[in-house]
């Protein structure tokens, strides 16, 4: 059976407004492990979008230069380590350059209780994950992840064959599989699986992945701080995530008239809290 579109009306209900009974721990808190010394500006986008998201705070743990232009940009970033509802980790790093130390930081990660969004350069240690996973690949990662949970290393030619991918994935993996294309699929374990079309062809630009992963901590966060933390809770994190990624995208190549024009990350990530905004204001 085909899985149907995420609306914003769910969307809508898996985010919450804040109160003024809240403050930035009840708010979400977000982990984020993220960048390297070749690929800093991953670590910027990231911790960008999941503020402009509208988490309670985001701790920063990364490379040196990373940091210093996180902190540049986004000096309300907490570098220090501590207490997180949810960790984001592998954006902008590449696993074949990761030392020891930091394969053991990241393993540990995995091996708490805090869900936690893997992306890119830290999708080859999710197989041995024991904490709540969401995994963000494109075709060719899931691919190799595939291959590493003992399934079949393949790709899809059409959205019903990767929503099948991503179903058999999610199902071996334990956790949630943020499939990414023009046509988002998540899937759950247990046959639990939507698709987001939110998108434009223009959020196919460099860094939009690493601000979609920004974004998805933040909504994780504030989910677990909100007491839901079962995997279709976090699947729904996830749907909800790829729809404010897409529909900022959209909004952002809107700016440029007609059928929209070219973006940047930043542009998306700049584009979320109207978006958020008007989201919360369809409840």
């Amino acid at each position: 059976m085909t899985a149907r579109d995420w609306t914003g009306l769910e969307a809508a209900r898996t985010l919450r407004k804040p109160t003024g009974d809240d403050d930035k721990y009840s708010r979400g808190v977000v982990g984020m492990r993220t960048g390297s010394a070749r690929y800093p500006g991953a670590a910027v986008l990231g911790v960008e979008a999941a503020w402009r998201t509208g988490t309670g705070m985001v701790r920063y743990l990364g490379p040196a230069r990373a940091q210093d232009f996180v902190l540049q940009r986004r000096p309300e970033t907490v570098t220090a380590d501590g207490r997180v509802q949810a960790w984001v980790i592998g954006s902008g790093t590449d696993a074949a350059e990761r030392d020891a130390s930091e394969t053991a930081a990241l393993r540990g990660i995995l091996a708490g209780s805090e869900p936690v969004v893997a992306d890119a350069g830290a999708l080859d240690l999710v197989a041995s994950a024991s904490a709540p996973v969401i995994v963000t690949p494109h075709a060719r990662e899931l691919a190799r992840l595939r291959e590493a949970l003992g399934l079949e290393a393949r790709t899809a030619a059409d959205d019903d064959a990767r929503e099948a991918l991503a179903r058999e994935t999610a199902d071996r993996l334990g956790g949630v599989v943020l499939s990414k294309g023009a046509v988002t699929v998540v899937a759950a374990p247990g046959g639990w699986v939507q698709r987001v079309r939110t998108g434009t062809p223009w959020l196919a630009t460099a860094g939009t992945g690493d601000v979609l992963a920004g974004v998805l901590g933040a909504v994780v966060a504030a989910a677990v701080a909100d007491g839901r933390t079962a995997l279709d809770d976090l699947a729904a994190c996830a749907a909800t995530a790829a729809w404010l990624h897409g529909t900022a995208g959209t909004a952002a190549a809107a700016r440029h008239g007609g059928g929209g024009g070219p973006i940047t990350a930043f542009d998306v990530a700049e584009a979320l809290p109207p978006v958020v905004a008007a989201l919360l204001g369809t409840e």
